[in-house]
């Protein structure tokens, strides 16, 4: 339950940066008149997830799992777990080159496809020992976006004491390099770590993290020096009443919020500043899963969307004191003029509807104009109603709306047979990975990656993909990513 997203882009010329930004990236620029895609399915699994109603306009197409063979690289295993992810053109003009984070097995996984969109070869350039934390949600620094990069920041979340790890997206294959994790960024159960974009404070680095513990934190790395990660100061957010519990903000209003600094960050531990937490009365939120902010330039990167993805009793029925039960979204409206400070508000709440409306909300993909939600439902709380779902909430209008939910098939013998060996008949055994819009890069509008972890699908065949030596990769789950077109953005 723990698992996002996002991309990342090398430093090339102008023509070359069609690229994603962030967990999801949106332009005005729609459509690309010389691309040479063809978007169609590519893996031969089926899609592991469909359309609800009220999105039947949607075309769900599987590009990569793990049955798949790839001709340049046929001993090539695409791994389980599939969450952050990023997708850039190839420098070589050959076509497209796809990362994604497998967090079970704490390793980042490498995919070329051609110039049509197909998976040609395959490789991991960070295994099992070299990544040494589950590494779940991850994001793309680069120059035109960000003010510096190319850099994929991608952030670990085992036992409190994780850090994120700073990886050229086009380097060399070093699979066991511990070597790229910043200390600066501090020690937690992170998911995510997102540098906001160059015109919201200019002149600065303002990173975003997601803390996902029980006294979870949303966590502001800043520096006065543009692409700086080791020198800058980092900071946790509270209410100015100095309220820190939860559930004491509701929907429909804002809480004036600040950042205040953790003292000796890049020293302490993750139990220390933890501590702090608590000893500064920052808002002890349930988890904060995933982070992104609104597209579109202009300061719109101020507007930041974060997920606390909750917490339940033992039983799955009882709340735990304090803490949202079926999770939230929250809106962080930094202000303009000090980066320490701003407004708060609940967005979506899954309390409002329980088991019915979001249910444990832990990924996020922010366009201009939508903010989507992926759920993480394998608490599973008794009263929950639903498989995992993506949904859609409109930043203007404020409905929300099912989109999209894992494809079971839980009638279909044959389907079970292989996707559910175990005949696990519970709801939201399946979750999702990274969401993010690849409109640009591919010259198609309205067109998304989306990574799922369809947990009860297992083979032998499956296990140490990356091949580390690490014993920690004895999981052998399935993995799938799925081009999602017709998405409004």
């Amino acid at each position: 339950m723990n698992f996002n997203r996002y991309s990342f882009v090398p430093k090339l010329p102008a023509l070359l940066l069609l690229t994603l930004l962030g967990a999801c990236n949106d332009s005005d620029n729609e459509s690309n008149p010389t691309s040479e895609v063809v978007l169609k399915a590519h893996s031969v699994n089926p899609a592991l997830v469909k359309a609800l109603p009220g999105f039947d306009n949607l075309e769900i197409l599987p590009l990569i799992s793990s049955d798949d063979v790839l001709p340049e690289s046929p001993n090539f295993i695409f791994g389980a777990q599939p969450d952050g992810s990023g997708i850039l053109k190839n420098p070589n003009g050959e076509g497209y080159i796809l990362l994604n984070n497998h967090e079970i097995m704490f390793s980042v996984s490498r995919v070329y496809l051609d110039k049509t969109f197909k998976p040609t070869k395959g490789e991991y350039i960070l295994d099992g020992d070299g990544g040494n934390f589950r590494l779940c949600s991850a994001t793309l620094a680069m120059p035109e976006e960000h003010g510096f990069g190319p850099m994929f920041l991608t952030a670990g979340e085992t036992d409190g004491e994780s850090m994120v790890h700073a990886i050229d997206p086009l380097g060399a294959v070093n699979k066991k390099d511990r070597g790229r994790m910043k200390p600066a960024l501090g020690h937690a159960s992170m998911e995510n770590a997102v540098p906001l974009p160059k015109d919201a404070y200019p002149g600065k680095t303002v990173i975003l993290i997601g803390e996902d513990s029980g006294n979870g934190q949303l966590i502001a790395y800043v520096s006065n020096t543009v692409g700086d990660l080791d020198n800058g100061r980092l900071y946790m957010l509270k209410r100015t009443s100095a309220d820190p519990i939860e559930t004491n903000m509701v929907a429909g209003q804002q809480y004036d919020v600040e950042f205040v600094e953790i003292d000796n960050a890049k020293t302490s531990t993750g139990a220390q500043i933890a501590a702090q937490s608590v000893a500064k009365n920052a808002i002890q939120f349930a988890r904060v899963e995933d982070v992104d902010y609104r597209k579109g330039g202009n300061g719109a990167g101020r507007e930041v969307y974060f997920t606390a993805t909750g917490v339940s009793q033992s039983d799955k029925v009882t709340p735990v004191t304090g803490f949202t039960m079926w999770g939230r979204v929250y809106k962080l409206s930094m202000q303009a003029d000090n980066v320490l400070r701003g407004k708060l508000e609940v967005v979506v709440d899954g309390s409002t509807d329980p088991g019915n409306s979001i249910v444990n909300p832990d990924n996020l993909c922010v366009t201009k104009d939508y903010v989507y939600i992926q759920e993480d439902g394998d608490s599973f709380y008794a009263n929950n109603r639903h498989d995992g779902r993506v949904w859609q909430y409109g930043m203007s209008s404020k409905q929300l709306k099912p989109m999209l939910e894992m494809n079971h098939r839980r009638t279909d013998a044959t389907f079970n047979a292989k996707y559910n060996k175990s005949n696990d008949q519970r709801l939201s055994t399946w979750e999702y990975g990274a969401m993010q819009d690849i409109s640009d890069l591919v010259g198609v509008p309205n067109t998304f990656l989306l990574n799922l972890h369809p947990h009860t699908w297992q083979d032998d065949k499956y296990l140490n993909a990356d091949g580390s030596s690490e014993t920690r990769n004895k999981n052998k789950e399935g993995g799938q990513v799925v081009i999602v077109r017709g998405v409004q953005r």
